[in-house]
């Protein structure tokens, strides 16, 4: 597959991960409708995109196709209403590689107060916790392939939800207590 984006650049996928080491943090920060206006070095050097390709750009530039558009859905819903986010996010290289990260998205306010945009760090995630999303998303993206496409990214949110239900608990929490099972606190 051949997936057209940033201005026309051309990314064939290729089944072939970079693994982030322990100590990689990727940061970037957005405006309030999600272009980039600040990335750091580590994030240039785990996706290979240069700086000048992504600023000013959509974050969803890195939206690698495997990612069901649910989880998205879920991570403005929860920023909307002033909440941090967290979850497991599969991104695209400029090369067509990905990498699997766990993130943390909060919303990032001036001094008076006001909304300027959004942060993000993400660190390597572990591989447990990997194997189970993967399960979850391929669900998902099943569920968004069918009927209205308008309704499926909340559609297939309703897996998860199903899901954390039945356990009594919350999406974050879920996805901190994932995190904590391997051997990382927040």
């Amino acid at each position: 597959m051949i997936l057209t984006r940033n201005g026309g650049l051309k990314i064939q996928l290729r089944n072939s991960e970079v693994e982030l080491a322990e100590d990689d943090l990727i940061v970037s920060k957005t405006d309030v409708t999600g272009r980039i206006t600040y990335i750091n070095r580590t994030f240039m050097r785990i996706s290979g995109f240069l700086e000048k390709e992504l600023i000013g750009v959509q974050h969803n530039v890195i939206r690698h196709p495997d990612m069901p558009r649910g989880v998205f859905r879920k991570m403005w819903a929860d920023l909307k209403e002033n909440n941090e986010f967290f979850g497991y996010v599969k991104n695209l290289c400029r090369d067509g590689s990905y990498y699997w990260v766990f993130a943390n998205v909060t919303p990032d306010y001036d001094e008076s107060g006001n909304l300027r945009g959004y942060y993000s760090v993400r660190r390597k995630p572990g591989r447990e916790a990997i194997k189970l999303v993967e399960d979850f998303y391929a669900k998902m993206r099943e569920e968004e392939k069918i009927g209205d496409k308008k309704s499926a990214p909340d559609r297939s949110w309703k897996i998860i939800d199903e899901f954390l239900e039945g356990n009594s608990t919350t999406y974050n929490r879920f996805m901190v207590e994932l995190d904590a099972d391997r051997g990382q606190s927040l």
